[in-house]
């Protein structure tokens, strides 16, 4: 099951927050106290990974009910709807058990004050009933906790009867037989010596209670209906959410002998556990470390050392694709029972101790680690819910977290908050979620940047301002090309145009060049976003289609209340074939540019005799020529100034070659057009 959506309704600031979709990667963007934790937490409690208490009512109605709202307090009231997607092997399955009666493969799920989860698949589906078994019956099956037990084995005693509450309130019966082995383990490594009085009675206890469980889940899976069954699957599969916001760092040095102590008598502190997880990603073990060093044996302490160094150079590989500021290398250093991480980089050779290393790196360095682990393992089919990561990282580091996150949402559904404008992603911005805080209906979350309110554009607007750079102003209407070049020859046309008492770009339209045509999408996405009008010209190549693509797709979907028009180059013009601003003229002529261009390089080559290979872009063409030549980069900028100083020099449009004319009086009417403005009759060519 795939979570796709979710919505929350009377949570703390939330009083409706819509229909929320879900990536595998989304980001939740607001300023600090706009309720991005609230959302995560309020989707942690639908289905929590871990309960130590196992407590039937996660959401507290007298805490985090909305507060101005009293008195519609509801303990019925549905909390958190969530959609998910099933996958075919779970729509088989749910076939299989009705018998080939299936109304959808979306599954709603949702759960209320009281704690009760419940599951739907459309108005027109009767498989969303509930198993008719009330939770008190286990008082009927299990016996009570007495007050003369240990005070230890009360509480796991406790701790048992709420686990099979938990199960059976969430209709997972078939999870109850499996109980019993654990529950035992629980029971028995608690219960007091044979000296004490309650000795009897709390094997009494553990005999009645394995007895009743086991009677109990065998009734419970007879009186299944078809639909309870449904439940049953359904709720099992159902993934588990992993809320962080405490990301641990490893403090990398750690005493052998004690961790195994600790491991032995099942009392492993945090640190223990994330010391053991580095040693499994190091492809090492606790024991034989030990092991190697008894008796001081030279071949076993040579082979020790060996382990540990193949174990290190293994992490570093793994590290690799993280931090690029530098390259940090993974050094491990045992002497006798101590085990010491270090780490050294290109900037600086000498080994440095993990803790001696900047926050950030330590906190990158944990987290990494963590997430390799637990993503693939303990978390593996979790929804993971990051509350802020980052926050310690340099700008530089914060983007080589978002290639991690990336990485890691290919396993997991992954969420994380944020504030921080080098932790958005502005290639893909149809995972970007703003948090819109409103005085009657609560926190919101948006989509279309241009409902939410300044404060929470603020972070996206300068997400997507320091990405690009930004060294122009912005107008009102603006006309979005690839790059400097583009600028530079349809500014020189316009003008040519307008001497010649002809229409060009009217002048209240900017043109903006971005730094290519994927850079172009995020530009456009910074004026859409702010009420602009907005024209973004592509090239009619691999990389115009697939900008287009982007933009439509994602940005135009996400603000489709804007001014905003995307013109491919070639359909403006009318010609069906690859198509770029060089094409717009004829190929002795942009001969004749290059030449100029490159004088010095092609002095003693006549442009007759300037024989271009193959029948693709112009330019492209124009490129290999000038490569065969010796010029091993030619500058494509530097021959659209050159260009640009050619038509600056013409008189009037008569200069221009005929084709080259008919062709941009086409793309400005085009341009014109896509702003909104009426055609108008232009001189005769």
């Amino acid at each position: 099951m795939e979570l796709i959506a979710f919505r929350v309704r009377m949570y703390k600031g939330i009083i409706d927050s819509g229909w929320v979709d879900v990536n595998n990667l989304t980001v939740l963007v607001g300023k600090n106290e706009s309720g991005k934790t609230s959302l995560l937490k309020v989707l942690h409690k639908l289905n929590p990974y871990k309960s130590e208490t196992y407590e039937p009512k996660p959401y507290e109605i007298a805490k985090e009910w909305p507060r101005r709202h009293r008195g519609e307090r509801d303990e019925e009231h549905m909390v958190c709807r969530a959609r998910f997607q099933l996958s075919d092997e779970e729509k088989a399955e749910v076939a299989k058990i009705t018998e080939g009666k299936m109304f959808s493969d979306i599954v709603e799920i949702s759960r209320d004050y009281a704690g009760k989860l419940e599951i739907s698949f459309g108005e027109e589906s009767d498989l969303d009933e509930r198993p008719a078994v009330e939770v008190g019956v286990i008082t009927d099956l299990l016996p009570k906790v007495q007050d003369n037990f240990s005070d230890e084995f009360i509480r796991c005693a406790t701790y048992c009867l709420n686990e099979v509450r938990h199960y059976i309130s969430e209709g997972q019966f078939a999870e109850l037989e499996q109980l019993a082995q654990p529950h035992e383990n629980i029971l028995r490594d608690e219960r007091v010596l044979p000296q004490y009085p309650s000795y009897a009675d709390e094997g009494r206890f553990i005999n009645e209670y394995l007895g009743g469980l086991n009677q109990l889940a065998h009734d419970l899976q007879q009186s299944l209906t078809s639909p309870s069954r449904v439940f049953e699957y359904i709720t099992g599969r159902l993934p588990t959410f992993v809320y962080i916001d405490d990301y641990r760092t490893f403090s990398g040095n750690a005493h052998l002998e004690d961790v195994q102590t600790r491991k032995e008598e099942n009392r492993l502190t945090e640190a223990d556990k994330t010391f053991l997880m580095i040693l499994r990603l190091s492809d090492l073990d606790l024991n034989k470390l030990i092991h190697l060093r008894q008796g001081n044996d030279a071949e076993k302490l040579r082979e020790r050392q060996h382990d540990v160094e193949d174990g290190a150079a293994i992490l570093t590989q793994k590290l690799s694709n993280g931090l690029t500021q530098r390259d940090y290398e993974v050094e491990y250093r045992v002497d006798s029972s101590h085990f010491f991480t270090c780490v050294k980089d290109n900037i600086d050779p000498s080994l440095i101790d993990l803790e001696d290393r900047s926050k950030g790196y330590q906190w990158f360095f944990s987290f990494d680690l963590m997430l390799m682990h637990e993503a693939k393992e303990t978390f593996k089919g979790c929804v993971i819910l990051l509350d802020e990561p980052g926050l310690h990282l340099h700008p530089k580091a914060q983007g080589d977290l978002l290639k991690l996150l990336e990485k890691y949402s290919e396993e997991n559904t992954l969420l994380y908050t944020t504030h921080l404008p080098f932790m958005i992603d502005l290639n893909h911005p149809d995972r970007i979620r703003i948090l819109k805080e409103t005085s009657d209906e609560g926190i919101i979350v948006k989509t279309d940047l241009t409902e939410t309110s300044p404060e929470s554009r603020f972070v996206l607007q300068a997400a997507l301002g320091i990405d690009l750079s930004q060294k122009y102003l912005i107008e009102k209407r603006n006309l979005v090309v690839e790059g400097t070049g583009d600028f530079e020859v349809l500014t020189a046309l316009s003008n040519l145009l307008q001497r010649s008492e002809m229409q060009g770009i009217p002048a209240d339209i900017l043109i903006a060049a971005s730094g290519g045509a994927s850079q172009a999408v995020p530009l456009a996405g910074l004026m859409i976003a702010q009420n602009l009008d907005v024209v973004v010209l592509f090239d009619s190549d691999n990389a115009g289609r697939r900008a287009h693509d982007k933009l439509v797709k994602k940005w135009l979907t996400q603000y489709k209340k804007t001014r905003t028009e995307v013109v491919m180059l070639g359909d403006a013009v009318g010609v069906e074939h690859d198509f770029e601003l060089e094409d717009l003229f004829p190929e002795d002529f942009m001969k004749e540019v290059v030449k100029e261009t490159y004088s010095k390089e092609l002095a003693d080559v006549d442009v007759a005799e300037m024989i271009l290979q193959g029948q693709d872009l112009l330019w492209d063409r124009l490129e290999r020529y000038l490569k065969q030549k010796g010029i091993e980069n030619p500058n494509k900028d530097s021959v659209a100034k050159r260009l640009r100083d050619r038509l600056g020099k013409m008189k009037d449009i008569s200069e221009l070659p005929e084709e080259t004319t008919e062709k941009v009086v086409k793309l400005f009417q085009r341009i014109r057009k896509a702003f909104g403005e009426e055609e108008s009759i232009s001189a005769p060519f």
